[in-house]
This record gives structure tokens, sequence and C-alpha cells, in this order.
């Protein structure tokens, strides 16, 4: 028995990936909560929050930071405050503690909801790679160790992408309008919305900001404050913690000229992604709402005014569609790419401390970069071979593609196959 359980001699390639990648998972996800999260860092973005909730349940002014420093500051609008204040009815201590744990349980979950998108359940070689390549990541670690939202973010964007694909339009737009009222980072998918024609989610996700601004604003001291002082702010280019193309070039005196001619042709190589996604792959839905949501929200992390690594969190449906046969990501410069913003490595080299500095502060920006000009050199190169070939009219995927690799668990892929029209054949 003990030799069965150690060494099996029947072990399928699937048993042997799951026995090596489920240790490595489990002590990775114990490293980084007890060495990593628990201890916390230096930067510390759940400070302002507790400090802002805990003044507006105390009916006082909540935007006074100055916002000269450097400092973690609170920038969410009244609405979002609303939301957040049950974290303020704890001391700084215990609430960071639930804080944590909470985006703790919303990262493990928003995996399994994803898996499980894809047509993958716990027992698949997928899930403990999956675990495992997140839990060892920037975006991770970070969210945990500052005390971000980004946990409970990255798993309400997995919930609205599945109501999305499941035609659950109303429930959809609510999940996606609260975390627009919280902070607008996904604010981007609405567009993946609107390209379905889904108008009611996206009706739903404009107003609940709307609303929850409204039923705060009798409820703070100061909510007008966070228009003319917080928001203007927010949307500046910052020299500093800042991946963004517009935050690099600002840090290194980069010529405005020189940093718009950048992200315009970026932009332009973006437009030229999503049209060829929509032209070409709406049908394929998972494949299309997945991939068109990765473009999309790399896009605002490189061209908008700030762009922060730990952002990169919410590419990991993107990064899960190597998956499919159709995927734009089966090649080794994408990867390159994906190492370079999601590697909790510093690349600061003490031999050679300015080069070592110049490519730890720049590599986010140049690997969102790349991984934008890889997309739309995939998909262009497809186009352009299939216009040659005369077979447009049958789309532009190569004739002969790899399939979908690992093979779907048979009960959640039959599913999804029959049940949702997550995947249009």
């Amino acid at each position: 028995m003990i030799r069965r359980f150690l060494a099996p001699h029947d072990a399928t390639p699937s048993h042997v990936i799951k026995m090596v990648m489920w240790p490595l998972a489990l002590v990775t996800v114990a490293d980084m909560v007890l060495y990593k999260a628990i201890p916390g860092h230096h930067t510390n973005d759940f400070t302002p929050v507790h400090h802002a909730v805990s003044a507006f349940l105390r009916h006082e002014p909540v935007y006074t930071a100055n916002l000269s420093s450097v400092d973690p500051h609170y920038l969410y609008p009244p609405g979002g405050t609303l939301l957040l204040a049950p974290i303020g009815l704890l001391d700084e201590a215990n609430g960071r503690t639930v804080f944590l744990l909470l985006n703790l349980l919303a990262a493990v979950l928003a995996v399994h909801l994803l898996l499980r998108m894809f047509g993958y359940t716990w027992r698949s070689p997928l899930a403990p790679v999956a675990y495992f390549f997140l839990f060892l990541s920037e975006a991770l670690v970070n969210t945990l160790t500052f005390g971000n939202v980004n946990g409970l973010f990255f798993l309400a964007e997995v919930v609205f992408l599945t109501l999305l694909l499941a035609r659950r339009d109303i429930a959809a737009g609510v999940v996606l309008g609260l975390t627009i009222a919280i902070k607008p980072i996904l604010v981007p998918l609405l567009l993946v919305a609107l390209l379905r024609k889904q108008w009611s989610t996206v009706a739903i996700a404009v107003a609940m900001p709307v609303l929850t601004t409204a039923t705060a604003w009798p409820l703070a001291v100061d909510p007008g404050r966070y228009f003319v002082h917080n928001l203007p702010y927010s949307l500046q280019v910052r020299d500093y913690f800042n991946s963004s193309i517009s935050g690099i070039g600002a840090y290194y005196g980069v010529s405005s000229v020189v940093t718009l001619l950048a992200r315009g042709v970026l932009a332009a190589m973006v437009v030229i992604s999503l049209w060829l996604l929509y032209r070409y792959y709406r049908h394929q839905e998972l494949f299309f709402v997945t991939t068109a949501t990765g473009v999309l929200l790399t896009a605002e992390f490189a061209l908008s005014s700030l762009g922060q690594q730990y952002y990169s969190m919410f590419l990991f449906p993107f990064l899960l569609t190597v998956v499919l046969r159709s995927s734009v990501l089966r090649n080794w410069p994408a990867w390159l790419a994906i190492f370079g913003f999601a590697s909790y490595e510093t690349w600061l080299l003490f031999r050679w401390p300015a080069f070592g500095r110049d490519l730890e502060y720049s590599r986010t920006a140049f690997a969102w970069a790349l991984l934008l000009v890889v997309v739309c050199c995939v998909l262009s190169d497809r186009y352009l071979a299939a216009r040659r070939q005369g077979r447009l009219a049958d789309g532009i995927d190569p004739a002969r593609l790899a399939p979908d690799f690992p093979p779907k668990d048979r009960y959640v892929a039959s599913q999804v196959e029959s049940g949702a029209g997550i995947e249009a054949r």
C-alpha cells in the first residue's frame, strides 16, 4: 500500500503532474501567507482605508489626507466608502487580519470558478498549476502583504465573466457596478458587454456607482471634497510607483511627445486586436470574452495615468486561455512578457545598481507593452495568412492547431457544452 501511494506503477501523466504540483502549490500558499502576508510590508494600503471608513462611521471628514506625500492615500469615492464601511467596525489590527483572509479566500474561490469556466475541476492537473502560479505571483503576494482589495476584485471579475457568459445580464451588471463604485479598475469590461450587446448589464453597471454615491452623500461629512480634492489627484500621472508608460516617461524625464507616440502606437495595436477578435472570434464566446478582457485590461494598465504591477492579477483569466486551441498565448514571447509582470522576484542588481534599478522599475511597463504587441502580431498574422489563402469566410484560425490542453474534466465539460452556452460550436 505504501509503495502504491509513493510510487504507483500505473500513474498517468495527469497523476504525476498532480503529485508534483499539489505539494508545491500548498507549500507556496503557506510560505506566502505565513512569511509574507501576515507580517505585512512597509507599504500599507489598509491603514488609509481603515482610517477613512472609521471616520465615515464617526461622521467625521474623510478626504483630509495630504496628497503631496508618497504614502498610500485613500482615493475611493463616497459610494465606495459606504460599501467598505463594515471594515471600520473592527479595530485596525483585527480588521487587517479579516481583510487579508477575505482577499485570500476570494482569490482561491476565483481560481476555482475560473477553472470551472474553462471546463476543469480541482481534480484536473491544471488546478495545482494554476494555484501555484497565482500564489507565486507578485500580484497576489503584494495584494495580501499591502492589505489591498484586489483579491476581492479578482473574484468579482471572475463572477462577472461567468455571469456574462451565462447571459445573466442583471446579476453581471450588479457585480461589475459594485466594483466600479469602489474603484473603476474594471471599467473596461463594460466594452466587452457592449460588444456582446448585453445592454442591461452596461446600464446597471453604470447606475450602481451613481446609486451608491447618492446613498452615501447625506451620510458623509465631506463627499463633495472627493471630486475637487481626491479625484483630480487620482487622474494625474505620478512619477513614483507607476508602471504605466506615462509613469515611466515621467520618472525618466522622457519627452511628452515620445510618450504620447508610444501610447498611440500601442493603442492602435489594441484597436486592431479588438477588431480582429470581434470580427472572427465573437462566436467562440469563452475565448472571445477572456481574451478581449485581457487585451482591454492590459491596455488600461499600460496606457492610463496609473498602472501598478499587482493589477496584473486581473489578467489571470486571459492567461488561462493558453489551454484553448485558438489561444494567442502559445508562443514564447507572450510568456516572456508574462514573466516580466508576474514575477515577484526583484531585478535590483547590487553589482550593477544603475542597470538593475532601471530594469526593475521599467520591466512591468515593457512586459505589458510586449504582451499587447504579441497579441496584435499573432492575430494580424492569422488574418493575413487566411486572406492570402482565401479562407477568411471560414475564420482566421490556422488549419492546423493543437487541441485544447489538458483534456477537460468530462463532467464539467459536458455541463459547459450542453448547459451554459459558454463555448459556441
